[in-house]
């Protein structure tokens, strides 16, 4: 992309970027990414979503952008549960303001990836949580103090002053700026009344996290350019005097070939650590962020962290306008507490005992990476009543088949997050119990039998390790299987997904490697009717599962269709839309 090529460099900053939104191709590489998204079926302010799409709103769009006429519409808010019991507000854009926000990423993405810290991993592509907690074990061996950093309402209270004057900074295209201006102020609907946006980006929006990132790399910055080479010196700590003491001592008893004084003396040495923990001439400051959290890991005393806390309140507070948590910036001792960070427990290692090659205590100070006691509570109380493991029976009405998948979803996303920890193993055993337990209920409950008839109906035998398992024969077709357990509950210290390969960010794609629905999209064929040039739309569903699912055959020729190409989606033409959703369409035979 030209663009790129010519001012792309790290340090030059965008011109003429604007003009790059007038491109067709652009939209429908934004539509064939985010189509498949949940969300893409959910409404905002108004009734627009992805279902209808067509070329005609693309073309409405890039109208209204070369007139600079675009008008954004407020988010519709919405409040979602946090973990500890609060709410968050999220705010659901209409779709033609999504598909817009979708070309604006794809456009500056590229660009400000070059810029990013290596230390920040929220909403990039190629990083996740997994790459954050990969970083911290593998670099930050030998920490004393964990500074855990969480700032207040980030979201809400970016100041859209400095988030314009930073995007000014690198992008020189008063239109382009203009065009997000807009964006940030234009405000949202609560209970349909609407609200002015004075600070913050909307959560829910799909430019936002990337606009988040914006606004925290001066943040990554100051942290980079500005602490860690004030809290950095030193090459390595001087030897502890003591240690250094039984080591000449050792020395002396070998040369004395007393055996019995070495193998006293080196377990004595093995109780005392190697270097000098209070070393004035050593420092070292380490830092991760994922999104608004970030965590700092520090080699030094406690007032040098309690200073470091204090120095990164005033930046942000002066600087960004943002302010930090006070109940969640703790300073943490590495060896006798545990920083809580994406989920995780994380404290440091003091094994002297456990020796590697070369006589090296190799797992003392090591990061060790835990699954928190409290998940396992939370769990157990989630799937409980009372004191005991109780059935869920909201979801009797399903099908076994449907129930065993849910529990089987629950077990799985569970390990996939936590698969980094060191005690994964016993925790989520306990989790594997709760669910087991419950399902079981779930299942007794669903068929009025006892438990000792569903492990006799579902439970495999010989499978290792033990699953419940439901299969549904299907005429001419593979059967459908449900499996619930059958996961190894084996520590991967490298995460899933986490990679050091550079992530090659694409402007566009060649035309030939369009997404499948944009190829039936500019077609322009009706899939039902087999009409041909007139124009046509896309009718979507929120899930195949909707209309093809165990005990539910496909109706009408429209959801055949779907089912036998397993596609939500079916380019029709307008009447044929129309009658889809009025109920009408019996179609032509198959």
């Amino acid at each position: 992309m030209d663009i790129y090529r010519q001012r792309g460099t790290k340090g030059l900053p965008l011109d003429r970027v604007y003009r790059h939104l007038f491109d067709r191709e652009l939209f429908l590489q934004a539509y064939g990414k985010i189509y498949r998204n949940f969300g893409a079926m959910t409404r905002g302010t108004t009734g627009e979503t992805v279902d209808g799409m067509n070329l005609r709103k693309i073309h409405n769009i890039i109208g209204l952008l070369k007139l600079e006429r675009y008008k954004w519409t407020p988010v519709r808010r919405t409040e979602i549960p946090k973990a500890n019991g609060k709410k968050r507000p999220l705010g659901i854009p209409t779709w033609s303001d999504k598909l817009l926000q979708e070309a604006i990423r794809s456009l500056l993405e590229p660009y400000y990836e070059q810029r990013f810290s290596p230390n920040s991993h929220g909403f990039r592509p190629g990083r996740s949580c997994h790459s954050a907690l990969f970083q911290i074990a593998s670099r930050w061996k030998g920490t004393i103090w964990f500074i855990e950093g969480d700032v207040t309402k980030c979201f809400d209270s970016f100041d859209h002053t400095i988030m314009l004057e930073i995007i000014r900074r690198d992008i020189h295209d008063g239109r382009l700026v203009n065009l997000i201006e807009g964006l940030l102020k234009a405000g949202y609907m609560e209970d349909w009344r609407y609200h002015d946006s004075p600070s913050g980006t909307p959560q829910g929006g799909i430019i936002s996290p990337l606009l988040a990132n914006i606004y925290l790399n001066d943040l990554d910055k100051f942290v980079e350019d500005t602490l860690i080479p004030a809290y950095t010196r030193g090459k390595e700590r001087k030897e502890d005097s003591a240690y250094s003491a039984i080591g000449r001592q050792i020395a002396k008893a070998r040369e004395a070939k007393d055996s019995n004084e070495v193998e006293r003396l080196t377990r004595e040495r093995r109780k005392m650590p190697r270097n000098a923990p209070c070393d004035p001439n050593y420092r070292r400051l380490r830092y991760v962020r994922y999104a608004d959290d970030f965590l700092l890991g520090f080699v030094g005393p406690k007032n040098e962290a309690e200073e470091i806390r204090q120095r990164l309140g005033d930046f942000l507070e002066q600087k960004l306008k943002l302010t930090l948590s006070t109940e969640k910036t703790l300073i943490t001792h590495a060896y006798d507490g545990k920083a809580r960070f994406l989920g995780y427990e994380i404290t440091v290692a003091r094994q002297g005992s456990l020796i590697a090659g070369n006589e090296r205590r190799a797992t003392n100070g090591r990061i060790r990476l835990l699954m928190p006691w409290k998940v396992v509570n939370k769990y157990r109380i989630l799937y409980s009543k009372g004191d005991k493991i109780s059935a869920r029976t909201e979801l009797t009405i399903d099908t076994d088949y449907t129930i065993i998948q849910r529990y089987q979803a629950v077990l799985a996303g569970l390990y996939n997050f936590y698969c980094m920890a060191q005690n994964i193993s016993r925790r989520m055993q306990r989790i594997k119990r709760i669910l087991e337990f419950s399902l079981v209920k779930t299942l007794a409950s669903k068929f009025q039998c006892n438990i000792s008839e569903i492990y006799r109906r579902y439970k495999v035998v010989g499978a290792e390790p033990a699953i419940l398992q439901v299969v549904i024969k299907r005429v001419d077709k593979a059967p459908l299987v449900a499996t619930f357990g059958g996961i190894r509950f084996e520590r991967r210290p490298e995460g899933l997904g986490t990679t050091d390969t550079p992530i090659e960010l694409a402007w566009f794609r060649p035309a030939n490697k369009r997404s499948e629905v944009v190829q039936r999209l500019l077609a322009g064929k009706c899939e039902i009717c087999g009409k041909e040039g007139e124009p046509v739309e896309v009718h979507h569903i929120r899930k195949l599962a909707d209309i093809d699912r165990p005990g539910r055959r496909p109706k009408t020729v429209w959801e055949k269709i779907m089912v036998a190409r397993k596609r939500k989606t079916l380019v029709v033409c307008e009447g044929c839309h129309d009658a889809i959703h009025a109920g009408q369409h019996d179609g032509l035979k198959l």
